[in-house]
């Protein structure tokens, strides 16, 4: 199939004025420190004009200077900007804030609330806010990180979704009614990335809490979608929950589907899972197979892998930052310079893009601001430090603010053709779109720690390591930190990684009194029953059962470190509070 880009003669990029830190004749690269200041001040502008003029609506109308609610009236914009605050270095407002939500916030409302979005924005930013609470300097209770006031809204709007996993698939329903459940009438169908996106937000809550259900859940939710993928090897967009038959055929990576490959990876980096990463590098190669010509991927029938729509989503961007995650560098550059092609065209990202064409989708020229190639923009220069990288950032700083800055903050762009505005400020531009430009400009940030710097937290379960980097962020942005999911539990597991480690380096001269002193805070240590050591031989055939055949090498590549390296970080192994 033949494609070629109908670029109009006027570029817009062409038309915006350079400022200082834009590349000069020499074609040097944009001025990172210029343009950290520049979406710093992008991110106050919006910022300051929700909390004047929308709150606690959940968004702001910049063209009318006021407020509505959206997704369920949670105030959603400060809960989804909250964590931003803090990686823009603003700890005082992030204190005010974490206080104001905790007054402010009920989720025991009459509302129907979308399943989906709520996980993400809701329990996402609460979870991660909760998790760099210390970091922000927030007094956190005893037992943090495994008890807080922002966990427990965080568990709270989470229990609020769970009556929506009830189905016989155990696909979850797409809108909740937050004080009554499922309403009776309620449609079946959902998409399907509204099924295959809680992995990353229910593990974590699960780990912190130490409820099994909501992880349980989420990975019924992963299988039932696994299980219903076609005989090539695609799923389709919408299926019903209640007989999972789909009803939206058409496979792709874009809206509707996106987030479940993307929450595959990030679920198996989080979670070291080996069965997630399978399941995605399978899908991987039948998403190859049949959706991919010429570095673009086109939309096809999931069952016979003709195309069905040969168009570019703008949600499709964030494809390339999920191909660095896994290695993929060669082919997720390529993809991403497509992508910058269409920004180039338009000052934007249109939300569908005719490929063969090489122009705008009728009614869906707009572009409210998303953040998926700025997204794939920061995973791939974190890889490649490649200059094109940042020529993206300081065109989506020009580009927007030439285009979308009004009086009262941001508005979402209705046609890139004309820059016809929309009244209408999404919250994933605070917690998304300028997170992604900062972080891309700030090669510094605490998020982007390479394990140099860490915290040792005493827990009731130990001592745990965190804030060494290898942030796995939600689709919403909200960064987890890995090493929390083990800081408020003890995997068996675990404990015999710790125990074979003490053997290694100590050779068991220590007594078994100094080791159980020294190694949990809260009382005397018991080990696990093992078979093959000194500890409680009795239960040798149970403990054979339970423990799962070891991993002597790191299951994945990436920047989380399995436990044992966090006990043995740089070399020093951690045995006590000293």
């Amino acid at each position: 199939m033949p494609f070629r880009l109908l670029i109009p003669l006027g570029l817009l990029c062409a038309l915006l004025p350079l400022h200082h830190g834009a590349p000069g004749p020499d074609g040097s690269a944009p001025d990172p420190a210029h343009y950290r200041e520049r979406v710093k001040a992008m991110f106050y502008h919006a910022y300051d004009s929700y909390l004047e003029n929308a709150f606690p609506f959940d968004e702001l109308r910049p063209l009318t200077c006021d407020g509505h609610d959206t997704w369920g009236s949670f105030s959603l914009t400060l809960i989804d900007a909250l964590d931003t605050l803090l990686i823009l270095g603003n700890v005082s407002e992030f204190q005010r804030v974490v206080e104001v939500l905790q007054d402010s916030v009920d989720f025991d409302i009459d509302v129907n609330a979308s399943v989906f979005e709520t996980n993400i924005r809701v329990v996402g930013g609460l979870l991660s806010a909760h998790l760099l609470s210390k970091k922000a300097g927030v007094e956190v209770e005893a037992g943090w990180p495994c008890s807080g006031p922002l966990l427990r809204m965080a568990e709270e709007a989470a229990r609020k979704l769970l009556p929506a996993f009830q189905t016989p698939t155990g696909m979850p329903y797409g809108t909740v009614n937050l004080l009554h459940g499922v309403n009776p009438g309620e449609t079946p169908v959902t998409c399907t990335a509204g099924i295959g996106t809680f992995i990353v937000e229910f593990a974590t809550l699960s780990s912190l809490t130490g409820d099994p259900v909501f992880e349980d859940v989420a990975r019924v939710a992963l299988m039932r979608l696994w299980e219903s993928r076609s005989d090539i090897g695609l799923v389709g967009n919408h299926i019903d929950v209640l007989t999972g038959k789909w009803v939206a055929q058409d496979a792709g990576i874009g809206a509707g589907v996106d987030s479940y490959f993307e929450y595959l990876v990030k679920g198996a980096i989080l979670l070291q899972d080996k069965k997630l990463m399978a399941m995605f590098l399978e899908y991987n190669k039948a998403i190859r197979n049949y959706t991919r010509f010429d570095d673009w991927y086109l939309w096809v029938q999931m069952y016979k892998g003709t195309v069905s729509m040969p168009v570019f989503q703008s949600l499709e961007a964030y494809w390339p930052g999920l191909q660095s995650l896994i290695g993929d560098i060669d082919n997720a550059m390529r993809t991403f310079l497509n992508y910058y092609t269409v920004w180039k065209q338009f000052g934007g990202l249109p939300e569908f893009y005719n490929i063969p064409q090489g122009y705008t989708v009728e009614k869906r020229e707009g572009y409210p601001l998303r953040p998926e190639l700025i997204e794939s923009a920061m995973y791939l220069y974190r890889a490649t430090g490649d200059p094109t990288l940042l020529e993206l950032g300081r065109d989506a700083v020009e580009s927007i603010e030439k285009i979308s800055k009004v009086e009262c903050g941001f508005a979402t762009i209705k046609d890139l053709r004309d820059h016809k505005l929309d009244n209408r400020m999404e919250s994933f531009f605070l917690a998304e779109t300028v997170k992604y430009l900062y972080l891309l400009f700030d090669p510094t940030n605490f998020i982007h720690n390479n394990g140099s710097t860490f915290d040792a937290v005493i827990t009731p379960y130990g001592e745990c390591i965190l804030g060494a980097g290898g942030y796995i962020f939600n689709t919403e942005a909200h960064p987890i930190d890995p090493a929390a999911l083990h800081c408020c539990q003890r995997l068996k597991e675990e404990q015999w990684e710790v125990e074979d480690l003490m053997r290694e380096f100590y050779s068991l001269k220590r007594s078994r009194s100094k080791f159980q002193k020294k190694t949990v805070s809260s009382g005397p240590w018991e080990p696990p029953a093992r078979p093959g050591t000194l500890f409680s031989p009795e239960n040798h055939d149970q403990a054979r059962e339970r423990k799962p055949a070891k991993q002597k090498v790191p299951l994945l590549s990436c920047p989380s470190q399995p436990f044992t390296s966090k006990l043995a970080l740089l070399g020093q192994v951690f045995l006590d509070s000293s």
